[in-house]
């Protein structure tokens, strides 16, 4: 068995074992549910009324950036999971057994990566029913799905390192979300990065989170007009950039996350 194929079926165990773990506490998978249907919600009905977007209906502007900013709250379960195992000795324990050394790593970020589908499942409902559409078709919305999941997924590794690096789990649920509300709302995810100052225009729309909106607001025929795209690079090729960003992230956080867990485990 090669050394992918082993840390591959390994982690599908432990992956099964994150998702057996959420079945005993579902209280996890309830409020990482309603925390993104109270966003849906307060943005269509709150403030969708005080903002206006050209050449697109507020709501379908919202909901790709909903979608984005979920996943990337979502993936601090990452960092939670793993300052918990680390914490109560699991980790420990798994490194006592004939398996792969990367298996916790990559079972702890599949199983997050199926929690954010579910998730995404649900808010694309609540999106249907404020009056969110898809406009492109079938192939285009599996296209946006997809690099959703991929960024979703990226993001998990970003965690792993902040989980593993920090001693406690309530650090961790602080450090592992922190960060990323200025990256959210920095962004054009939910308003139009030209209704920013000059000086933080090129800021937000070079920022990772505005190329994956952006993206998928494209592929799901979401996007504004004009202005309200943004300006250069970022606002002519999001996809190529939105894919560009995600590969970057893994490259980066998939080696620093297993130097950290070998480190972590030593402790």
């Amino acid at each position: 068995m090669s050394v992918l194929t082993e840390a591959a079926s390994d982690g599908w165990v432990v992956t099964k074992r994150n998702l057996l773990k959420v079945k005993r506490i579902p209280d996890l998978l309830i409020f990482s549910t309603i925390q993104p249907i109270m966003f849906v919600v307060l943005f269509a009905y709150v403030f969708g009324g005080s903002i206006s977007i050209p050449g697109v209906n507020y709501r379908e502007y919202l909901m790709p950036g909903i979608f984005v900013q979920t996943v990337a709250f979502g993936a601090g379960i990452t960092a939670i999971g793993l300052a918990d195992d680390l914490q109560k000795g699991i980790v420990d324990r798994f490194r006592s057994l004939p398996m792969s050394r990367a298996a916790v790593l990559v079972g702890r970020t599949t199983s997050d990566l199926l929690n954010n589908v579910f998730v995404t499942l649900v808010m694309s409902l609540t999106g249907l029913l404020v009056g969110w559409r898809i406009h492109n078709g079938f192939l285009s919305a599996v296209g946006a799905y997809a690099l959703l999941f991929l960024f979703g997924y990226a993001m998990s590794w970003i965690s792993a390192v902040i989980g593993l690096s920090v001693k406690s789990v309530e650090v961790a649920q602080s450090a592992g979300l922190i960060w990323l509300f200025p990256l959210t709302f920095l962004s054009n995810a939910f308003v139009a990065t030209d209704r920013l100052p000059d000086w933080l225009q090129p800021v937000a729309d070079w920022n990772p989170i505005s190329s994956i909106v952006l993206a998928l607001r494209d592929l799901l025929g979401n996007a504004p007009d004009g202005f309200a795209r943004g300006s250069g690079f970022p606002a002519d090729h999001p996809g190529l950039l939105a894919v560009g960003w995600c590969v970057l992230i893994l490259v980066v956080f998939v080696p620093l996350s297993i130097a950290q867990y070998r480190k972590a485990a030593a402790r």
